[in-house]
């Protein structure tokens, strides 16, 4: 008897697929590998089988150096600080991601790049998909970014989308905003995954076949990342972040990726009722005019990119009337104040536990590097002895917690930069390099030495203080033994006086 033989038809493989960034894997994970999303992984099907065969090619592969590079040569948007980020301008074929907050101002940046890049040679096409298209005029009207060459489109749909760029054939593209964009072929809302996928791939295919430079509009989450998958940061070419505080006026372009210049320069705006304006020199943002100085301020200055910035930073201190004193901070890093605070008292002499301590920049801007350590303590210790500092002084050095003022980076060009406003004296780690010409630079190891060298702190000739001993029961006057003033380091940093800073040696 024939043995019987049975045939078992393979299952279909579950495949799986991430929700946030459409990653297929095999098997189910409970964190994406690609976006690290933890619980996005679904089952969703069979992994189908697919094989690939050779097709035509659209050019054939030749030497590099055959290759013509005058096709992508960057041309300028019209705004120059905008130019600086993007490494000189808009490279043909280039898609550039725009994220920022609410309110910001990237629609106003924009629709003004938009006007200015305008021309009969390179048409712009603007397309809205979060206003109509009157809104944009009045805005356009108010900032005076009216040109002939510049086409306005409000529209929601891809294929309109598309559309338009058949119609116009522009030379810039601006999408306002990605999120708002969907295609029909798919299904799910505008700003999903896979819709946000679909239309920068379909706006990416179009930049490269036509040549065409094109700017997208990104929404930011709570956390401040770019909305969507992170797919779509991958795909472009450029990604900026526009960032800055909606009561401030200053506006701060950052280069996140770059495939067309460097990542470390910033370009810097001042958004008024009139529009926006790029800073060449915005140092004047974050510097309060007075006749004369105020305690508790000093200046320092700190490198945004490449691109150094004069800040001030103030302190004040008050008594407390609270068991806890405040520790309040803006444009700080609460933690860092914290240490400053702890190294000022304990290496500086200065007494701090009674006081609330409130320390904050001017002009919005946020200091985040260490270089304004220095700054720092030498405006709580200003704040503390109610003395000012000279107005023409700097201080630049990262604070340790052993009270060593540490080296920082870009000390000869913050010194330059220093000098070309004005300052004459500058307080520095040991050994900064070149000095600028005229300029008086004293080095400090540590918090000590910064606070000796402020003019005022030498003392004059000491005194014993006097005090009246207490009276002995049996009438006769008692001797009591006074330390020396240098053993009260308070009554030290109270001696300041305000001296002009000529005195400085």
């Amino acid at each position: 008897m024939a043995a019987r033989t049975s045939k078992t038809t393979a299952k279909p493989r579950p495949a799986y697929r991430c929700t946030e960034c459409g990653n297929q894997l095999p098997k189910w994970v409970g964190r994406c590998p690609e976006c690290n999303a933890w619980g996005t992984v679904e089952e969703y099907g069979a992994v189908p089988i697919r094989t690939t065969a050779a097709g035509p090619v659209t050019a054939p592969a030749r030497p590099i150096g055959q290759v013509d590079g005058q096709v992508a040569t960057a041309r300028s948007t019209g705004v120059p600080e905008l130019d600086r980020v993007l490494g000189g301008g808009l490279v043909p074929g280039a898609v550039v991601l725009l994220a920022g907050e609410p309110g910001v101002g990237k629609s106003t940046l924009l629709l003004d790049v938009a006007a200015k890049a305008a021309t009969s040679q390179h048409r712009t096409l603007y397309v809205t998909g979060e206003e109509s298209a009157g809104q944009v005029r009045l805005r356009a009207d108010r900032i005076n970014a009216l040109s002939d060459h510049l086409y306005l489109a409000a529209e929601q749909d891809l294929g309109a989308v598309l559309g338009h760029i058949d119609q116009v054939s522009p030379g810039l593209l601006i999408l306002d905003s990605v999120q708002t964009i969907a295609s029909a072929e798919l299904d799910g809302a505008p700003g999903g995954p896979a819709q946000v996928r679909e239309v920068a791939g379909a706006l990416i295919r179009a930049s490269k076949d036509r040549g065409m430079a094109t700017l997208l509009v990104g929404h930011v989450t709570k956390d401040g990342q770019i909305a969507g998958p992170r797919l779509l940061e991958h795909l472009v070419d450029v990604v900026l972040s526009f960032e800055g505080d909606r009561h401030a006026r200053l506006r701060i372009i950052r280069g996140v990726k770059n495939r067309y210049g460097a990542t470390d320069e910033v370009g810097c705006f001042e958004l008024h009722d009139e529009g926006i304006e790029g800073l060449a020199d915005p140092s004047g943002l974050f510097l309060t005019r007075r006749d004369k100085p105020v305690p508790g301020t000093c200046l320092t200055v700190t490198l945004e990119g490449k691109r150094p910035l004069v800040a001030e930073v103030q302190a004040l201190m008050v008594d407390s009337q609270i068991p806890s004193p405040r520790r309040t901070t803006s444009g700080l890093e609460s933690p860092r104040i914290a240490m400053i605070l702890a190294v000022v008292e304990r290496h500086g002499g200065v007494k701090l536990g009674k006081q609330d301590i409130y320390t904050a920049t001017v002009g919005g801007v946020k200091l985040s590097e260490p270089s304004a350590d220095l700054a720092v303590a030498l405006a709580v210790a200003s704040s503390s002895s109610d003395t000012p500092l000279p107005s023409n002084l700097v201080a630049i050095g990262e604070v340790g917690l052993a009270g060593e003022v540490r080296r920082v980076t870009g000390v000869q060009r913050r010194l330059a930069e220093a000098h070309r406003l004005g300052f004459t004296h500058a307080l520095v780690p040991p050994d900064p390099g070149k000095v600028p010409p005229g300029m008086k630079v004293v080095e400090v190891a540590d918090i000590g030495e910064a606070l000796r060298a402020i003019p005022g702190r030498r003392r004059a000739a000491a005194k014993p203080r006097t005090e009246q001993p207490p009276k002995p029961a049996n009438g006769r006057p008692a001797t009591a033994a006074v330390p020396p003033p240098a053993a009260y380091p308070e009554e030290v940093m109270g001696g300041w006086e305000p001296v002009d800073s000529d005195e400085l040696v």
